[in-house]
């Protein structure tokens, strides 16, 4: 690390005096009653932040934009890939349409604190629901469009929404999923009786609307509703108050609802924007996510808004949705200047082009910066954006229950060497340490468990959905006086982070802890392997041994044997005889979920013959089968 400049200088004052720190920050939003103090750590281990501040966070997104003159910028961008649309809504038009929709939800009775579920697919109402709850202070608890009617309701018992919000369907290549028979009958499954009405987008790809549905819950349809709506004037509240719950699978099966507050999040996502992604005014940021996931809510929704920059919601995938140009046409078309993916959708389309050809076609120089985050970088997949790109590949490190970057390298604050493997550095406010088991610092370059140091920064999770008892059991307990990532990892001499993937997926070999996500990095870097997971698997002689499981790049034709002789070397030649590595298997793919996260627990308990729930969030059920068809013959 730097012994001075910007990045060192701001690290040190937000944890030498994060007070001043965050007050300072605070100064980027606009509050009705603007905070005297940052923090307030009365209840430790949980923290609040501007505890005597109120705000509004549509206000924030929206309103004051357009009262500076700038209500023409353009807000949103919705391309769809699948219905073959693009419509952009200006500051002012989209306000109008937030205003508009909060009305709506005013008619229906909702006050502020009432909970609504939002299962929506990736089109402009599901940003205009989100910024209209947020617009009369109702929580919203987005959950993932396509998610089965179980999940949905487990949701709803949790959350006990008093309205539910969605569309008659979601788009996927080739298919199209009904939202409504899985909406109906989850609301069968529910014990909750909270939920007293369902409005319905009706999409034309889609047949179903809210008329074709009866019984103790009336459901309305949006657009008639929006007719003769009355906008609704923002509500003021505190920001400590709730913003969202959105729920993250929790390994019990009862998911967790991360909860978010208004202040500090609003603080986080605007320094964010300007210091980490060095987005502003009229700018583009388009995140290819989903608004059912973190990086939805947090990059295509309300950091982008609030600094009044643009936004693209985009609808499609990054192969096939027709080829695998989406991605740049989507730069070249927008003027993106900075796009944040995950390494899945990169190692999608290097597999289908893995010499960029589709990239030639477009002129892509608006794009600055690409980020990735959602799971590890590996250094081939690094190697392979920064040359056909020829731009900087920042990989930054976070998670649902922080909702913005833990490590990164600050493009808008001091632009640093970036180092492939690693996200860089801890961003200000967030007080990283690796431990060993007994909860004792480790030296530069040793693995440990990564941990934060309490409290944790704005715009972190505020507590879990009426259960923060299990808030300290999952994260606080194990290291008192941390938070608990869950990843390992080490820091190097020059302070930059390693993170190695999840602590269980570190596996001991004959009493040697060695990580899978080093394996995996190992095998990716071969020339003829497009993705690859590495799992433990049990070893009479050895407790685990890794096992092996690659993808291969489209047009590649090799013999398995070779394949496996030359990636056992590379494991051999890069992590030692030690690894004990021998077992390689070519899939067709790899299981994942919706969000690019390979399923490896899911793939460990296959390949030992064990029975598995097939998890909620995954991409294709289909490839389950075909993995344990391929590794037991049945």
């Amino acid at each position: 690390m730097h012994s001075s400049g910007p990045y060192t200088n701001a690290y040190r004052t937000s944890v030498d005096n994060p007070e001043r720190f965050w007050l300072d920050a605070a100064r980027m939003i606009t509050w009705d009653k603007p905070p005297t103090r940052a923090l307030d750590d009365a209840s430790k281990p949980l923290a609040r932040w501007y505890p005597d501040a109120r705000m509004n966070t549509c206000v924030n997104a929206l309103d004051r934009h357009v009262a500076a003159g700038h209500g023409e910028r353009t807000a949103l961008i919705y391309d769809s890939a699948m219905v073959g649309m693009q419509r952009s809504y200006s500051y002012e038009q989209l306000l109008d349409e937030v205003a508009n929709f909060a009305g709506v939800l005013l008619r229906h009775g909702v006050t502020a604190g009432d909970r609504i579920v939002i299962y929506l697919p990736m089109i402009p109402e599901a940003v205009i629901a989100m910024l209209a709850c947020a617009r009369i202070g109702a929580v919203h608890s987005v959950v993932f469009g396509g998610f089965a009617a179980k999940e949905l309701a487990s949701r709803i018992d949790d959350a006990e929404p008093v309205l539910i919000i969605t569309a008659s369907g979601g788009l996927e290549p080739g298919r199209t999923i009904s939202y409504l028979p899985m909406v109906a009958q989850a609301l069968e499954l529910t014990t909750s009786t909270a939920t007293r009405a369902v409005i319905v987008k009706r999409r034309a790809q889609v047949p179903g609307s809210a008329a074709d549905h009866s019984g103790d819950i009336p459901w309305y349809d949006w657009d008639e509703s929006m007719v003769d709506a009355e906008p609704a004037a923002p509500v003021s509240v505190a920001a400590t108050d709730p913003l969202y719950v959105l729920y993250t699978s929790g390994t019990t099966g009862k998911p967790k609802g991360v909860v978010r507050d208004n202040g500090g999040h609003a603080v986080a996502m605007a320094w964010s924007m300007r210091f980490i992604y060095n987005v502003g005014p009229g700018e583009v940021m388009w995140a290819a996510s989903d608004v059912g996931w973190v990086v939805g809510h947090s990059y295509i929704v309300y950091a982008p808004l609030f600094v009044g920059a643009t936004t693209v919601l985009y609808e499609g995938k990054p192969v096939g949705t027709p080829d695998a140009g989406a991605f740049w046409r989507i730069i070249e078309e927008h003027g993106v200047k900075a796009l944040f993916t995950a390494p899945t959708a990169l190692r999608a389309i290097k597999k289908v082009d893995p010499n960029a050809l589709e990239l030639r076609k477009y002129d892509v120089s608006a794009l600055e910066t690409l980020f990735v985050a959602g799971e590890r970088l590996d250094p081939d997949t690094y190697e392979w954006a920064s040359q056909v790109l020829r731009r900087p590949v920042v990989d930054h490190w976070w998670q649902t229950e922080t909702g913005w970057s833990i490590c990164a390298n600050p493009r808008g604050l001091e632009q640093m060497p970036i180092k492939a493997g690693s996200p860089s550095f801890p961003v200000p406010g967030y007080r990283l340490a690796i431990l060993d088991p007994s909860g004792h610092r480790v030296p530069p370059g040793t693995e440990g468990n990564i941990v934060l140091e309490l409290p944790l920064p704005p715009g972190t999770l505020s507590g879990l959905w009426h259960d923060d008892d299990r808030l300290v059991r999952s994260y606080l307990a194990t290291f008192p006086g941390y938070y608990l990532t869950g990843d390992s990892g080490f820091v190097d001499t020059d302070g930059y982070v390693y993170v190695l993937g999840r602590s269980d997926d570190v596996i001991n070999v004959a009493g040697h802890r060695l990580s899978t996500g080093g394996m995996e990095a190992v095998l990716a870097g071969h020339p003829a392997v497009a993705e690859c997971a590495v799992i433990g698997i049990s070893d009479e002689l050895k407790g685990q041994r890794p096992s092996g499981y690659v993808v291969l790049k489209a047009g590649v034709e090799i013999e398995p044997e070779r394949l496996r002789d030359e990636l056992v070397e590379r494991v051999r030649d890069e992590i030692g005889a030690v690894a004990t590595f021998r077992d390689v298997t070519i899939v067709p793919a790899l299981p994942k979920t919706r969000s690019g996260k390979i399923l490896r627990k899911t793939m460990r308990q296959i390949v030992a013959g064990e029975d598995y729930p097939v998890p909620s969030t995954i991409e294709d059920p289909a490839v389950l089968d075909q993995l344990s068809e391929q590794i037991h013959g049945s």
